[in-house]
């Protein structure tokens, strides 16, 4: 099976790479989004560029990093409706002696509050450990973004340390907290 074709599901959930067919409720549930309900919410998003071919090269560039080993993008969505819920992404930071990689997860604000975030976070870290072959899996979160941290630690990520100046994002370099996950 190709690495970008994995997919895992859960009771609610079906969680997957996008495929072109995914479109409509990917556009949808963009569209739906509620106003930012934090700082770290970029809520109603303009998605007028967002044309179906411009979906498609999207998810062609997913597969093509997924075969390059680079990321790897996965859609969450309701599996009672096919409902796009939100993604995950994980990013390759080093293989060989160490099979280390760095994720991120966002669920669309008018899903918050439902369990989908903590479900499919829990789901796609065992797909990362058991078919991309990761050993460490770090979520770099923002000192203040509560919610990020409540998740990963739900899901039994540790807190290791906070790397000080260690992203730049909003013109400026920028401290994160550290929280880790290893295979048993």
């Amino acid at each position: 099976m190709n690495k970008f074709n994995y997919y895992k599901e859960t009771d609610r959930l079906v969680i997957r790479p996008l495929a072109k067919e995914d479109y409509t409720t990917w556009l949808t549930e963009f569209e739906n989004r509620l106003p930012s309900q934090h700082k770290y919410d970029e809520g109603k998003i303009d998605m007028s560029i967002c044309t179906k071919e411009w979906f498609e090269d999207l998810v062609d560039n997913h597969q093509r990093m997924a075969m390059d080993d680079k990321v790897y993008v996965f859609g969450i969505f309701r599996k009672e409706d096919h409902t796009h819920l939100g993604s995950i992404d994980f990013s390759t930071l080093m293989r060989d002696g160490f099979q280390w990689a760095r994720f991120g997860y966002t669920i669309h604000n008018q899903f918050w509050r439902q369990g989908y975030g903590k479900e499919a976070v829990k789901a796609t870290l065992q797909l990362a450990f058991e078919k991309l072959n990761y050993h460490r899996i770090e979520a770099h979160i923002n000192l203040d973004n509560t919610p990020s941290i409540k998740l990963a630690e739900s899901v039994g990520m540790q807190f290791e340390c906070i790397r000080e100046g260690f992203i730049y994002e909003n013109d400026q370099w920028t401290d994160h907290l550290i929280y880790y996950i290893n295979t048993k």
